[in-house]
């Protein structure tokens, strides 16, 4: 069994585990029984920025499927849209299956490089959430083998507390083999994209306020210029948009669907090359090229939901040093707090490559799911930044103080104690893992840092 070196999407907090890379549930239940007191955990294609498919000292499944999407992995119902596929199985590939044939993931983040599986830990959101909530409430029923070996079958309506607490539960209940998910029908391959440019922050969250008409949007999101100050602070470019109908896209074939990956990143780049310099340069860029008034076009699936994508081992341009992806939430009528944060960066000049705010809907039922109604902002940031630590920790304060929480998929910087203070039911959570996991085998180098999991194994 090879030890391998392991990080996140983030390239920080390396660490070293066994790593046993197969999908095939015999091999997955021979290495759970033969883990040690460091216990297993499942890893799909590493996009976590963080520590959540690392486990030092310990195993790491890695559940990756090399089959074509188009056998027994996936199997898409063409009436019901229902697609049955198991957890290794990528959104790419999914996408190459089901566009095609008019059906739609219903809900992606910002990488088609996530694993079914992932997506479920993760309870992944995308930029529908306000119109169609996170990828757990498209989950019909899931199937997941328990640190016993015992495989059960989940859904809302069967087993219902273990099926939420495993939504968002980050990998901690158990290795998921199997799930059925309702995808969304679609007449087209693109996206009918609406973009405005906005002056200020006050601008951005006006249009962005369910009181207008960014609601009638199935997808919603603005990106934020975090080195603008004085009367341009919050500055930002709207993109709203909905799945294009057939007579408005040129060619033959409506839902012809090919993404590329452009070009990559070099294997190796200095520290420093993203800074506040370089990031202030791009974003003026980006803001002029962005129209002054409202202007309608139609974009690629690729394009509008996975731009980065486009870019091979993007992560490489932070450097050796890596990045931090920082990512909260606060509630609705908690502007104030959230024009407070982006203060606090634009003064302290803390370059973010990608910063991008987003109106979010109602919470699902899972304790651990990070979506809730509020506004949620993200932002990249180089590891090596002085004093970036103690900035984050002030905004820390400002989040939990104002009901807000941090997105654990995301995190390799908060305390215990935001987790505690931002997921309201964090103990009902814990007491369902423990009921699934009763001897603690499923652990990670997040789930020990921010005492997700007891601090020993039991024997």
């Amino acid at each position: 069994m090879p030890r391998e070196r392991l990080s996140g999407w983030g390239r920080t907090a390396w660490t070293v585990a066994d790593l046993v890379q197969s999908t095939d549930p015999n091999i997955i239940r021979s290495t759970i029984a033969s883990s040690g007191e460091r216990g297993v955990i499942a890893r799909g294609l590493g996009r976590s920025y963080g520590a959540a498919a690392q486990n030092a000292g310990g195993h790491v499944i890695e559940l990756t499927s090399e089959h074509d999407p188009m056998g027994a992995d996936a199997v898409l119902d063409p009436v019901s849209g229902l697609l049955d596929v198991a957890s290794s199985v990528s959104i790419d590939s999914i996408l190459r299956l089901c566009v095609p044939r008019g059906w739609f993931i219903p809900v992606t983040p910002g990488t088609r490089f996530v694993t079914v599986g992932g997506a479920i830990a993760s309870d992944v959101h995308g930029k529908n959430h306000h119109f169609d909530g996170s990828f757990g409430q498209h989950v019909r029923s899931l199937t997941l083998m328990l640190a016993s070996g015992e495989v059960v079958e989940l859904s809302p309506q069967s087993h219902p507390e273990w099926f939420w607490a495993t939504v968002g539960g980050m990998g901690l209940t158990g290795i998921i083999l199997r799930a059925t998910v309702a995808m969304l029908p679609i007449q087209s391959s693109r996206v009918r994209v609406e973009t405005e440019r906005l002056p200020n922050f006050d601008a951005v969250c006006d249009a962005m306020s369910g009181d207008g008409d960014d609601s009638t949007y199935r997808y919603s999101v603005c990106w934020v210029d975090l080195l603008a100050t004085g009367s341009s602070m919050g500055r930002g470019v709207l993109t709203r948009g909905d799945h294009a109908a057939p007579s408005e896209v040129k060619g033959d074939d409506p839902l012809a669907y090919d993404p590329r990956l452009k070009v990559s990143a070099p294997g190796w780049v200095p520290n420093g090359l993203l800074n506040k310099y370089t990031i202030k340069a791009f974003n003026e860029a980006w803001f002029r090229k962005a129209p002054a008034k409202r202007h309608i076009g139609l974009e690629s699936i690729p394009a509008f939901f996975h731009p980065l994508d486009g870019v091979n081992k993007w992560n490489r341009l932070y450097g050796p040093q890596g990045f931090l992806q920082y990512q909260f939430i606060v509630p609705l009528d908690r502007t104030d707090v959230l024009r407070r944060v982006i203060e606090n960066f634009s003064e302290a000049g803390v370059a973010s490559f990608l910063a991008v705010l987003k109106r979010m809907g109602p919470q699902n039922l899972a304790p651990l799911s990070f979506p809730t109604e509020g506004w949620t902002l993200t932002l990249d940031m180089a590891a090596g930044i002085a004093g970036l630590p103690e900035l984050l920790s002030r905004v820390d304060g400002m989040v939990l103080d104002a009901g807000g929480r941090h997105y654990l998929a995301k995190d390799s910087h908060v305390a215990p104690s935001a987790v505690r203070r931002g997921y309201p039911r964090f103990d009902e959570w814990m007491s369902t893992r423990d009921e699934m996991d009763p001897l603690g085998v499923w652990r990670s180098d997040l789930a020990r840092r921010l005492g997700l999991v007891h601090p020993g194994r039991v024997s």
